[in-house]
């Protein structure tokens, strides 16, 4: 059974005009119920992440800060968003989102957080609408509980993973790939276990030639127990700020890859959403949707 992490705060409201398209958080799942590739069953709320699996990933004084809203103006700043109450509580729920997702790609092969992929936290700062490493806080939980012996994580958002790089750099049950325009933020890249740096306007075909390439080679040499994906949309040509040129097709066919590879080694994938930033909500919406359409083909 596909199962999916989604709640009523994964919308939370931005000011208006600010870029970040919250509103997707809920077209997603009503395009995917209105189209029967999923039903309203396969939804879960995950409830809250508790603050002992959060400190695995964390900084105990960076959380405390979040919780209690004594972040500083410039750490605010870096993050992106305007700081409130609900927004760490969103933050907290998706963490457990992606930990749940987790146990259910041990269970079905493959499950998906509607939201997460929040790469760009570090251990002790947000950054890049990124408050808390979602992925990050779940790797350990798997890895902590000896559900799995070794992660890959597939960080296929078009801005390079710092965050989960740095967090990993010294933890070698987790290999970090991230395939990402090389002249996209962050500015200063951090050194994941495998960076493939993109130019810009990158097309369809050379990118699903080149993830073809690392990824398989990545799971021949590493040889992971288990794979949590991120797959932003950001990647595509008409991305407002992604600056590469994959067409939804091309999108798509990068998922199909992804998904194919993890049936054939037999490795449990938990999705994550990333970023999307066209201007037409349209296009983030059809793009997501069609990551879950892939999985739902190839598994169920």
């Amino acid at each position: 059974m596909l199962k999916i992490a989604w709640n009523s705060l994964y919308q939370h409201p931005l000011p208006s005009g600010h870029r970040f398209p919250m509103e997707k958080y809920n077209l997603i799942p009503e395009q995917l119920i209105y189209e029967g590739t999923i039903r309203s069953d396969n939804l879960f709320d995950p409830g809250m992440a508790k603050e002992a699996d959060i400190l695995k990933a964390h900084d105990i004084e960076y959380v405390r800060k979040l919780k209690q809203g004594s972040l500083s103006a410039d750490e605010i700043r870096r993050i992106g968003f305007p700081y409130s109450d609900l927004l760490v509580t969103r933050e907290i729920s998706i963490t457990r989102g992606t930990i749940e997702s987790a146990c259910y790609a041990l269970e079905f092969g493959v499950s998906f957080n509607i939201a997460g992929g929040t790469h760009h936290a570090f251990r002790d700062r947000g950054e890049g609408f990124c408050l808390l490493n979602d992925i990050a806080v779940a790797a350990i939980y798997l890895l902590e509980r000896e559900l799995v012996k070794k992660i890959l994580i597939v960080d296929l958002d078009v801005h390079q993973g710092n965050g989960t790089a740095v967090i990993f750099q010294r933890h070698p049950q987790v290999f970090t790939f991230s395939m990402h325009g090389e002249n996209n933020f962050p500015l200063y890249k951090e050194q994941s276990d495998r960076d493939v740096a993109l130019p810009d306007g990158t097309p369809d075909s050379v990118y699903i030639k080149k993830l073809d390439f690392h990824l398989q080679e990545l799971l021949d040499i590493f040889q992971p127990d288990f794979i949590f994906y991120l797959a932003g949309v950001d990647v595509l040509g008409s991305d407002k700020i992604g600056r590469l040129g994959l067409t939804g097709k091309g999108c798509a066919e990068r998922d199909r890859r992804v998904f194919t590879m993890c049936r054939k080694n037999n490795v449990p994938v938990a999705v994550v959403m990333g970023g999307g930033y066209s201007e037409n909500i349209k296009f983030i919406v059809e793009a997501h949707a069609n990551t879950f359409r892939q999985a739902s083909e190839l598994y169920f």
